[in-house]
């Protein structure tokens, strides 16, 4: 299911079809522009809620709200033509109930036209997903480590290993048999994630996982190393702008400060010139 330019916009049940094909593709944006960017190259674009770190300076994605993922929906959905908009349900807008989460869902599906919505969880999210699913909303699942639950967690650790593969795996068939279309894996062993892949009947997107995923999703501004807080061993630097834009503001000081920008082409005359004589 690659994407190309001209092609509509995929519905969750051609993601879920896409099981066992060409490998779906997917990043974040939390702005027009790199929407715009992605668009025709992306089968599904996530505005998650990494924007809380990545754009806010925020320690955690815990204090991302829904007015947040509201107006960064917004913004990505002025950019998306060909690839379907996700939207995470952010920390504290659907745990308590299942009605909550449907509450939550339904408005950041009206106020920002997504095709669905992602949340964390496993086996203690199944309920939800499935109320969800059984009322029109579309839901993409997300286990292994799920950053809303970093305080239990323990940090941003591998999860899966060993013993604790067995609760994982029930994870993903949970989401699986609840009516997730598809199912993000996060910094698991690779063998559990090939595992996952072969025993559950939807995609799996793989962040920190394998290979063998169905798909795969980055962080768009970790990928491109505008991010430079930290880089995830998951992570491959396709560019460094993050270094190139330093560069380019310290040039521009630099000219400022020796009276070198703005040159003669950048500013104004008093009249305009008249033209050549012939024309």
């Amino acid at each position: 299911m690659s994407a190309t330019a001209d092609k509509k916009a995929p519905l969750p049940d051609d993601i879920r079809a896409a099981k066992g094909g060409t490998p779906l593709v997917s990043l974040t944006a939390y702005t027009t522009p790199m929407a715009q960017m992605m668009d025709a190259h992306c089968d599904f674009v996530l505005v998650g809620d990494s924007v809380g770190m990545v754009l806010h300076g925020l320690p955690s994605t815990l204090g991302v709200t829904m007015e947040m993922m509201i107006m960064h929906g917004k913004a990505v959905a002025r950019g998306l033509s060909s690839a379907m908009m996700v939207i995470d349900l952010p920390f504290g807008s659907y745990e308590e109930s299942p009605e909550q989460a449907f509450g939550n869902a339904a408005r950041l599906m009206a106020q920002t036209s997504a095709g669905a919505v992602k949340l964390e969880g496993g086996v203690h999210m199944a309920k939800t997903i499935a109320f969800l699913v059984a009322r029109g909303i579309p839901v993409m699942a997300h286990i292994g480590l799920t950053p809303q639950s970093v305080n239990t967690l323990g940090g941003y650790k591998v999860q899966g290993r060993d013993a604790a593969a067995t609760a994982v795996i029930a994870d993903a068939q949970a989401v699986s048999d609840a009516g997730a279309f598809a199912v993000v894996l996060e910094k698991i062993p690779q063998s559990l994630a090939d595992q996952i892949t072969a025993d559950i009947a939807i995609p799996t997107i793989g962040i920190g996982a394998s290979a063998g995923c169905d798909g795969q999703i980055l962080v768009v501004d970790d990928m491109l190393g505008l991010f430079t807080a930290f880089k995830a061993k998951f992570v491959k630097r396709y560019a460094h702008l993050g270094d190139d834009g330093a560069a380019a503001i310290a040039a521009y000081a630099h000219d400022v400060r020796a009276r070198t920008f703005p040159a003669p082409e950048h500013v104004f005359a008093d009249q305009i010139p008249a033209p050549a004589k012939g024309k």
